[in-house]
């Protein structure tokens, strides 16, 4: 950002920007028509790109090489090019939808169709990197394709002028559900985090977590956890909640006696549940809700069993990690009272109230955001630490319009993927040969998913990934009589594994460079303490009682047998179990990892011998430790 230097025309124009697009989807969301102004869906859509994606050029320089202290010539033009596309389509939405230009249009606006494709392609390799923009490429380019591909991928050829017509122009491709999802639901939430954030939420939330656990044993790493827990789950972020949280967790850690890989490797996980804690979760889940056709609340509910397990999980963990290694909290004396600490931030919490209420209750997810947003600003006003000034309101400005930037950069690419692959008829009937390939061996094809999802989140951000495998992987679980909301999250989940995963694991490398620590050996710590992130996504595809969807007997039954074999599992992997202290023998560990699995996993047989296998191993442990004959397993 350092070529748009406050206080400089171009820093100037960025604001302006940034305040029309907010001012436009206000307008759009509330449907107030301000002067008159009511544009269609897809004009709508074209003037969010023209005020929000132009920007990319004066904020990311085309090489490393170029120019870091003044915007380059070209880069203006490109600039310009993509404002004036993205106008010229926007004022021609009423001829395209009926003249239908998408399929046969003039010679000004066919070229307008090629410019944006390309403009649209190399803003997304100016906002992540060079694979992904080779994924949205090719696949963008398969409808020209289609009928050289082999067997079931073969499709109906277009040629090239209609391909870029179908694509700049049509509503399945840089104007299907990605971009209409972020347009119309998740610009107000990614503004709200933003506003929280420069308004002392992080801080709040981590104080909160510091007065609260700060003083037990292993409180530094726990602080981290929770507060980054609390700050995810409004956020919806994964990196900024490193940033965030961890410049104050990570030293904290690293004072109280925690390795340098291990304060960052607790960071990472606790941040990387970011995108799967409700109720802001993220842009995939509000796509999500889109493809499914159901109410983002839906998907909130839903998620926030599996994601309370994580954390559940990773708490159990970094718990042993302290006892194992006699980690003790922080001095009391070192810590903020938790009365103090409420006082001073409790519109916090009540903002949380009235982001739920608007989402649960009133049932406006659009809307939701906005009022949480006014509430909190003005609840700031009444004390002098959170009254916004000049420069924080031009900060906040900045902030939400790079991100309202970076999220119309990735999902134009991304609504690509969906056009490369719905253009030419292959994405039903890739899913439909899936199916019969697996044979109806459910756990074949969730196998096959879980690997291919794995593997594109490596190279994707964790959107394309998903709204690429919802067109191909998600139907062909769904067919297999698997839970559509299951089916998602487990694609969701999977893909979202590369924020831990080496080579990528981008958490990681962000908590690494605040620790000091290897990014490769950290990256393994993280893999370890987020274990319970790889099976999770298998629990509740077989029962989705764990995603609230059954009778509540049963979800509360499937969640308790669930909270029970995940704190086992989880005491596993770290070597330490409470009430009993360390275990040592391999083979009891290997034990008690085996029964927890099948404890958690909701399904009545597996259950019953989880915890045979469980009480097997604890029983005599306990039995001789009362007896005083033995101090640990």
């Amino acid at each position: 950002m350092d070529r748009l230097k406050p206080g400089s025309f171009w820093f100037r124009i960025f604001i302006l920007f940034s305040v029309l697009s907010l001012l436009l989807v206000v307008n759009q969301v509330f449907h107030l028509e301000l002067l008159g102004f009511k544009p269609l869906e897809n004009s709508y859509l074209y003037y969010i790109m023209a005020l929000s994606l132009s920007p990319v050029f004066l904020t990311y320089p085309a090489t490393p090489e170029s120019p870091k202290n003044r915007i380059p010539w070209y880069d203006a033009g490109l600039f310009l090019l993509t404002f004036g596309t993205n106008l010229y389509l926007g004022l021609q939405g009423l001829n395209i939808i009926q003249m239908g230009w998408e399929y046969l249009a003039p010679i000004i606006p066919s070229v307008c169709s090629i410019i944006l494709w390309f403009l649209v392609l190399e803003a997304v390799r100016r906002v992540t990197d060079l694979g992904m923009t080779l994924f949205c490429l090719v696949f963008s380019f398969v409808p020209i394709f289609a009928d050289y591909l082999p067997g079931v991928l073969k499709g109906v050829p277009f040629d090239f002028l209609a391909t870029a017509r179908l694509h700049s122009m049509g509503m399945s491709s840089i104007l299907g559900i990605p971009l209409y999802t972020v347009c119309t639901l998740l610009i107000g939430f990614m503004i709200f985090g933003v506003i929280l954030q420069n308004t002392g939420g992080g801080s709040f939330f981590l104080n909160i977590a510091q007065a609260l656990l700060g003083h037990k044993r292993g409180g530094a790493a726990k602080m981290g956890v929770l507060g980054s827990g609390f700050f995810g789950m409004l956020s919806g972020s994964t990196v900024s909640n490193v940033l965030t949280i961890g410049s104050l967790t990570i030293p904290a850690m690293k004072k109280t006696g925690y390795s340098p890989q291990m304060a960052a490797a607790i960071e990472s996980c606790a941040s990387a549940g970011g995108p799967i804690m409700p109720p802001v979760m993220g842009a995939a889940a509000f796509i999500m809700a889109s493809f499914l056709g159901i109410p983002y609340y839906q998907v909130a509910i839903g998620a926030a069993i599996p994601a309370c397990l994580y954390y559940l999980g990773l708490f159990v963990q970094v718990d042993g990690y302290a006892a194992k290694n006699g980690i003790t909290g922080i001095p009391r004396r070192d810590l903020p009272p938790i009365w103090r600490t409420l006082k001073e931030g409790w519109f916090y919490f009540f903002v949380i109230l009235v982001l739920c209420y608007f989402l649960l209750a009133l049932r406006v997810e659009a809307w939701a955001p906005f009022y949480a947003s006014g509430v909190l600003l003005v609840l700031t006003m009444f004390r002098k630490e959170t009254r916004l000034n000049g420069k924080a309101i031009l900060n906040i400005l900045f902030e939400s319009g790079k991100v309202i930037m970076q999220l119309v950069a990735i999902l134009a690419a991304a609504g690509l993927l969906i056009g490369g692959l719905s253009i030419p008829g292959i994405a039903l009937s890739f899913s439909r040969e899936l199916v019969i390939l697996a044979g109806q061996n459910t756990l074949l094809i969730l196998m096959v998913g879980a690997i291919t999802s794995f593997i594109l989140g490596l190279g994707m951000t964790t959107s394309a990934c998903y709204i690429f495998l919802a067109i191909v992987m998600a139907p062909a679980l769904v067919a297999l009589k698997i839970d559509p909301l299951a089916a998602h999250l487990f694609i969701f989940y999977w893909g979202a594994l590369s924020e831990l995963t080496p080579p990528t694991a981008l958490c990681v490398a962000a908590a690494s460079g605040i620790a000091g620590s290897e990014f490769m050996p950290t990256a393994w710590k993280a893999m370890k303490l987020g274990a319970v992130k790889y099976i999770l996504p298998f629990f509740f595809v077989y029962a989705p009682t764990l995603l609230t969807n059954g009778p509540l007997m049963s979800v509360i039954l499937h969640t308790g047998f669930a909270v029970f074999g995940i704190w086992i599992l989880a005491s596993a992997l770290e070597g330490y179990l409470i009430g009993l202290g360390e275990i040592k023998s391999w083979w009891v560990r290997f034990a008690l990892f085996a029964g927890g699995i099948l404890t958690a996993f909701p399904e009545e047989i597996s259950t019953v011998i989880g915890i045979l296998i469980i009480l097997g191993c604890l029983i005599p442990s306990w039995m001789a430790k009362k007896r005083g004959r033995l101090q640990a397993l």
